[in-house]
């Protein structure tokens, strides 16, 4: 990873290097963190974060969901997110959003730690590459009723972990998890759709899957060209059986799976004009999405 200049910590623009925690803080021992992953683009009028808000509102509900307290409101984290972005100088960029517990005291209820919140931003290319070979993890992803999937916390991505190393130990490029009734759910770091005779389907929430914005984006691409789109319990077999699968997310942009469990698959039109579509969008060429796009300005 090639180092920023800056990292925003608790109101205050840090020299990379310094930026440090406590070895005794809650979130290195219990998990007690969320996180967000962003995007800056280069665009003809200048770089633009994507879905700024929409992820900073994900982040804040995050904290709400797991009991963690936020010492900053929405507008103070766009401010800081724009103002990292600038001083890190990067047309583009890839942003890691971090609230976590603190150092205070030790033990798992831990109420005198502090949160600390942090923006951090380092280029980083696509994140899968052009195709991927998925394989069916034997790791279950988290139970909703257990864990709560719809925070997009750091203790739950153990899980994620777990399956991306043994996807990567057996040769394939990443590994989707089905949920405790067998259905699937996601992969370790994004969502997962198939395409078959023309309709569009992604599994929901109930399925232990994160709502991604990235998902949610192709959704809405797929309404304006034409393409209906679901949510919907799919089983393994679907993955088999499919046309095209693909994955989505903010790291990975929208890239095709080649393969599942070493059944190939064909590199489909729906996904080639999704990932065009998506690129004109974050680009800034597509006009009917400029309010998606917040400028970083210097």
């Amino acid at each position: 990873m090639e180092e920023a200049k800056f990292i925003w910590m608790d109101g205050e623009l840090v020299a990379w290097g310094e930026a440090r925690v406590h070895v005794l803080s809650h979130a290195l021992h219990y998990g007690t963190a969320v996180l967000e992953g962003t995007r800056a683009f280069e665009t003809e009028r200048g770089p633009a974060v994507f879905r700024l808000d929409e992820h900073l509102r994900r982040l804040l509900l995050s904290a709400r969901i797991i009991g963690l307290a936020m010492p900053y409101t929405l507008e103070e984290l766009r401010e800081a997110t724009l103002r990292t972005v600038a001083a890190n100088g990067r047309p583009s960029c890839y942003i890691r959003h971090l609230a976590h517990r603190g150092y205070g005291e030790m033990g798992i209820a831990a109420r005198n730690c502090p949160t600390t919140v942090s923006i951090a931003t380092w280029e980083w290319g696509a994140l899968l590459g052009s195709g991927v070979r998925l394989m069916t993890s034997s790791w279950r992803r988290n139970d909703p009723m257990v864990v709560p999937t719809s925070a997009k916390a750091t203790g739950p991505y153990l899980n994620s972990v777990l399956a991306k190393q043994e996807a990567l130990d057996a040769g394939y490029d990443e590994a989707v998890l089905l949920n405790a009734a067998g259905y699937v759910s996601e992969c370790t770091g994004a969502n997962l759709f198939v395409v078959r005779d023309g309709l569009l389907a992604t599994p929901p929430a109930s399925a232990g899957a994160l709502e991604g914005l990235t998902q949610d984006t192709v959704e809405r691409l797929a309404g304006d060209l034409g393409v209906r789109a679901v949510r919907r319990e799919l089983m393994r077999s679907d993955l088999y059986a499919a046309d095209e699968v693909f994955l989505c997310g903010t790291a990975a942009g929208i890239v095709p799976v080649t393969s599942v469990d070493k059944r190939e698959l064909g590199h489909g039109s729906v996904t080639a004009r999704l990932a065009d579509a998506y690129d004109a969008v974050v680009h800034g060429r597509d006009e009917r999405y400029q309010h998606w796009l917040t400028p970083v300005t210097a």
